[in-house]
Protein backbone atom coordinates (compact mmCIF):
# COMPACT_ATOMS: atom_id res chain seq x y z
CA UNK A 1 0.00 0.00 0.00
CA UNK A 2 1.15 3.41 -1.09
CA UNK A 3 1.61 6.25 1.40
CA UNK A 4 2.58 9.53 1.40
CA UNK A 5 4.11 11.57 4.31
CA UNK A 6 4.28 15.46 4.17
CA UNK A 7 5.29 18.20 7.34
CA UNK A 8 4.78 20.76 4.18
CA UNK A 9 1.22 19.89 2.53
CA UNK A 10 -1.62 19.77 5.56
CA UNK A 11 -4.76 19.54 3.32
CA UNK A 12 -5.63 15.75 3.05
CA UNK A 13 -7.32 16.40 -0.64
CA UNK A 14 -4.21 17.88 -2.35
CA UNK A 15 -1.75 15.00 -0.49
CA UNK A 16 -4.32 12.60 -2.02
CA UNK A 17 -3.64 14.05 -5.67
CA UNK A 18 -0.19 13.96 -5.07
CA UNK A 19 -0.46 10.04 -3.87
CA UNK A 20 -2.21 9.43 -6.80
CA UNK A 21 0.67 10.38 -9.07
CA UNK A 22 2.96 7.74 -7.77
CA UNK A 23 2.68 4.82 -10.72
CA UNK A 24 1.62 1.55 -9.62
CA UNK A 25 4.50 -1.24 -9.52
CA UNK A 26 2.79 -3.13 -12.86
CA UNK A 27 4.89 -2.53 -15.53
CA UNK A 28 7.05 -0.95 -13.25
CA UNK A 29 11.19 -1.26 -14.85
CA UNK A 30 13.02 -0.18 -11.95
CA UNK A 31 16.19 -3.27 -12.38
CA UNK A 32 18.40 -1.02 -15.18
CA UNK A 33 17.63 2.36 -13.38
CA UNK A 34 19.06 1.06 -10.09
CA UNK A 35 22.31 -1.10 -11.73
CA UNK A 36 25.80 -0.41 -11.19
CA UNK A 37 27.17 1.61 -14.21
CA UNK A 38 30.52 0.16 -14.31
CA UNK A 39 31.98 -3.73 -14.22
CA UNK A 40 33.45 -4.24 -10.75
CA UNK A 41 35.07 -7.22 -9.38
CA UNK A 42 36.22 -8.68 -5.85
CA UNK A 43 37.65 -11.93 -5.01
CA UNK A 44 40.47 -13.76 -5.87
CA UNK A 45 41.20 -13.69 -9.82
CA UNK A 46 43.01 -17.45 -9.34
CA UNK A 47 40.00 -18.72 -8.38
CA UNK A 48 38.37 -21.64 -10.02
CA UNK A 49 35.13 -20.77 -9.60
CA UNK A 50 34.17 -17.67 -11.43
CA UNK A 51 30.80 -16.00 -11.18
CA UNK A 52 29.18 -13.68 -13.80
CA UNK A 53 26.61 -11.21 -11.68
CA UNK A 54 23.70 -10.17 -13.76
CA UNK A 55 23.19 -6.41 -11.31
CA UNK A 56 19.59 -5.48 -10.82
CA UNK A 57 20.03 -4.10 -7.67
CA UNK A 58 22.12 -6.25 -5.63
CA UNK A 59 23.09 -5.89 -2.25
CA UNK A 60 27.20 -6.23 -1.03
CA UNK A 61 26.86 -8.64 0.70
CA UNK A 62 25.29 -10.91 -1.40
CA UNK A 63 28.36 -10.81 -3.10
CA UNK A 64 30.47 -11.06 -0.09
CA UNK A 65 28.39 -14.37 0.99
CA UNK A 66 29.64 -15.52 -2.81
CA UNK A 67 33.91 -13.99 -2.63
CA UNK A 68 33.67 -16.09 1.05
CA UNK A 69 32.97 -18.97 0.06
CA UNK A 70 36.42 -18.52 -2.52
CA UNK A 71 34.60 -17.51 -5.65
CA UNK A 72 35.56 -14.84 -8.10
CA UNK A 73 32.93 -12.32 -8.46
CA UNK A 74 32.54 -10.19 -11.39
CA UNK A 75 29.01 -7.98 -11.09
CA UNK A 76 27.84 -6.74 -14.81
CA UNK A 77 24.92 -3.47 -15.15
CA UNK A 78 21.82 -4.84 -15.81
CA UNK A 79 21.84 -4.54 -20.20
CA UNK A 80 25.41 -5.96 -20.55
CA UNK A 81 25.59 -7.53 -23.75
CA UNK A 82 26.30 -11.79 -23.97
CA UNK A 83 29.81 -11.61 -25.81
CA UNK A 84 30.94 -9.10 -22.79
CA UNK A 85 28.94 -11.95 -20.11
CA UNK A 86 30.77 -14.90 -21.98
CA UNK A 87 34.58 -13.30 -22.34
CA UNK A 88 34.71 -13.70 -18.85
CA UNK A 89 34.64 -17.09 -19.08
CA UNK A 90 32.19 -18.17 -16.07
CA UNK A 91 31.57 -21.08 -14.16
CA UNK A 92 27.69 -19.84 -13.42
CA UNK A 93 25.68 -17.18 -13.47
CA UNK A 94 24.23 -15.53 -10.49
CA UNK A 95 20.85 -13.25 -10.94
CA UNK A 96 20.41 -10.72 -8.38
CA UNK A 97 17.74 -9.22 -6.56
CA UNK A 98 15.71 -5.65 -7.39
CA UNK A 99 13.20 -3.90 -7.77
CA UNK A 100 9.90 -3.51 -10.15
CA UNK A 101 8.07 -5.82 -12.22
CA UNK A 102 9.83 -8.48 -13.96
CA UNK A 103 7.81 -8.89 -16.91
CA UNK A 104 8.85 -5.31 -18.48
CA UNK A 105 12.91 -6.86 -17.91
CA UNK A 106 13.01 -8.06 -21.44
CA UNK A 107 16.21 -7.89 -21.39
CA UNK A 108 17.48 -9.87 -18.43
CA UNK A 109 14.57 -12.37 -19.67
CA UNK A 110 16.33 -12.97 -22.95
CA UNK A 111 20.01 -13.40 -21.45
CA UNK A 112 19.04 -16.02 -18.90
CA UNK A 113 17.27 -17.98 -21.44
CA UNK A 114 20.72 -18.19 -23.29
CA UNK A 115 22.42 -19.12 -20.46
CA UNK A 116 19.78 -21.67 -19.87
CA UNK A 117 20.07 -22.99 -23.33
CA UNK A 118 23.65 -23.24 -22.64
CA UNK A 119 23.70 -25.51 -19.44
CA UNK A 120 25.57 -22.91 -17.44
CA UNK A 121 24.71 -23.08 -13.56
CA UNK A 122 22.12 -20.42 -13.14
CA UNK A 123 21.22 -19.08 -9.22
CA UNK A 124 18.57 -16.33 -9.02
CA UNK A 125 17.14 -14.42 -5.69
CA UNK A 126 14.31 -12.45 -5.43
CA UNK A 127 13.71 -10.84 -8.38
CA UNK A 128 16.24 -13.23 -10.22
CA UNK A 129 13.94 -15.60 -9.06
CA UNK A 130 11.21 -14.43 -10.95
CA UNK A 131 13.15 -13.36 -13.95
CA UNK A 132 14.52 -17.02 -13.98
CA UNK A 133 10.86 -18.39 -13.99
CA UNK A 134 9.78 -16.64 -16.35
CA UNK A 135 12.61 -17.67 -18.80
CA UNK A 136 11.82 -20.73 -18.35
CA UNK A 137 7.91 -20.05 -19.42
CA UNK A 138 6.46 -19.84 -16.11
CA UNK A 139 4.31 -15.96 -15.10
CA UNK A 140 4.27 -13.51 -12.65
CA UNK A 141 1.44 -12.30 -10.71
CA UNK A 142 1.29 -9.22 -8.63
CA UNK A 143 0.44 -9.97 -4.82
CA UNK A 144 -2.23 -8.32 -2.75
CA UNK A 145 -0.03 -7.53 0.35
CA UNK A 146 3.90 -8.83 -0.27
CA UNK A 147 5.93 -10.40 1.85
CA UNK A 148 8.39 -8.23 4.02
CA UNK A 149 10.41 -8.87 6.77
CA UNK A 150 12.78 -11.16 8.57
CA UNK A 151 10.30 -13.90 10.12
CA UNK A 152 8.86 -15.55 7.23
CA UNK A 153 8.60 -19.59 7.72
CA UNK A 154 9.34 -21.21 4.21
CA UNK A 155 9.13 -24.89 3.90
CA UNK A 156 11.89 -26.99 1.81
CA UNK A 157 10.40 -29.42 0.07
CA UNK A 158 13.14 -31.46 -0.70
CA UNK A 159 13.94 -32.06 3.05
CA UNK A 160 10.54 -31.28 5.13
CA UNK A 161 12.93 -28.62 7.05
CA UNK A 162 10.91 -25.54 8.18
CA UNK A 163 13.93 -22.20 7.47
CA UNK A 164 12.65 -18.67 9.26
CA UNK A 165 13.71 -16.70 5.96
CA UNK A 166 14.06 -12.29 5.23
CA UNK A 167 11.81 -11.70 2.75
CA UNK A 168 10.77 -8.40 0.53
CA UNK A 169 9.08 -8.28 -2.70
CA UNK A 170 5.31 -7.71 -3.79
CA UNK A 171 5.78 -10.31 -7.31
CA UNK A 172 5.75 -13.66 -7.06
CA UNK A 173 5.85 -16.90 -9.48
CA UNK A 174 2.47 -17.86 -10.18
CA UNK A 175 2.33 -21.51 -8.95
CA UNK A 176 0.03 -22.87 -11.78
CA UNK A 177 2.43 -21.88 -14.65
CA UNK A 178 5.23 -24.14 -13.85
CA UNK A 179 6.27 -25.50 -17.40
CA UNK A 180 6.68 -29.32 -16.27
CA UNK A 181 10.96 -28.90 -16.38
CA UNK A 182 10.62 -26.09 -13.07
CA UNK A 183 10.11 -27.89 -9.96
CA UNK A 184 8.87 -26.13 -6.67
CA UNK A 185 11.63 -26.57 -4.40
CA UNK A 186 10.05 -23.62 -1.55
CA UNK A 187 6.83 -22.87 -0.49
CA UNK A 188 5.91 -20.10 2.12
CA UNK A 189 4.04 -21.14 5.45
CA UNK A 190 2.57 -17.44 5.36
CA UNK A 191 0.33 -17.79 2.63
CA UNK A 192 1.46 -21.04 0.21
CA UNK A 193 2.68 -18.97 -2.04
CA UNK A 194 5.56 -20.25 -4.38
CA UNK A 195 9.70 -19.47 -2.89
CA UNK A 196 11.74 -21.41 -4.46
CA UNK A 197 11.88 -23.48 -8.07
CA UNK A 198 14.50 -25.99 -10.08
CA UNK A 199 14.88 -26.54 -13.39
CA UNK A 200 14.76 -30.42 -14.05
CA UNK A 201 17.04 -30.08 -17.20
CA UNK A 202 20.03 -28.03 -16.71
CA UNK A 203 21.29 -26.75 -13.37
CA UNK A 204 19.32 -23.91 -12.49
CA UNK A 205 17.61 -22.98 -9.38
CA UNK A 206 16.11 -19.84 -7.55
CA UNK A 207 14.77 -18.91 -4.17
CA UNK A 208 12.41 -15.60 -3.36
CA UNK A 209 13.60 -14.44 -0.53
CA UNK A 210 17.36 -13.21 0.67
CA UNK A 211 19.38 -16.13 1.72
CA UNK A 212 22.39 -13.20 2.52
CA UNK A 213 19.86 -11.99 5.12
CA UNK A 214 21.90 -9.33 6.99
CA UNK A 215 20.59 -8.42 9.42
CA UNK A 216 18.25 -11.25 9.72
CA UNK A 217 17.88 -15.32 9.58
CA UNK A 218 20.78 -17.08 7.57
CA UNK A 219 18.59 -20.63 7.52
CA UNK A 220 18.99 -20.58 3.87
CA UNK A 221 22.66 -19.60 3.38
CA UNK A 222 23.25 -23.14 2.20
CA UNK A 223 22.04 -22.22 -1.06
CA UNK A 224 25.12 -20.29 -1.75
CA UNK A 225 27.03 -23.09 -0.73
CA UNK A 226 24.55 -25.06 -3.28
CA UNK A 227 25.34 -22.89 -6.27
CA UNK A 228 29.08 -23.31 -5.52
CA UNK A 229 28.59 -26.96 -5.29
CA UNK A 230 26.81 -27.07 -8.56
CA UNK A 231 29.30 -25.22 -10.51
CA UNK A 232 32.27 -27.80 -9.18
CA UNK A 233 29.91 -30.74 -10.41
CA UNK A 234 29.48 -29.22 -13.92
CA UNK A 235 32.87 -27.93 -14.21
CA UNK A 236 34.24 -31.49 -13.58
CA UNK A 237 31.96 -33.38 -15.80
CA UNK A 238 32.54 -30.56 -19.03
CA UNK A 239 36.33 -31.66 -18.20
CA UNK A 240 35.54 -35.79 -18.19
CA UNK A 241 33.38 -35.07 -21.38
CA UNK A 242 36.53 -33.52 -23.08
Amino acid sequence: MNCIISSVITDVEELKKELAKTPSMDGLELASAVSTKTTYEKGDPSSKIRIAVLDYGIKQHIVDCMVSRGAYVRVHPAKTDIATLKAFNPSGYFISNGPGDPEPCDYAIAAIREFLERGIPVFGICLGHQLLALASGAKTLKMKFGHHGANHPVKDMDTGQVLITSQNHGFAVDADSLPKNLRVTHVSLFDGSLQGVARTDVPAFSFQGHPEASPGPYDVAYLFDRFLDTMTRSAAAQQAAQ
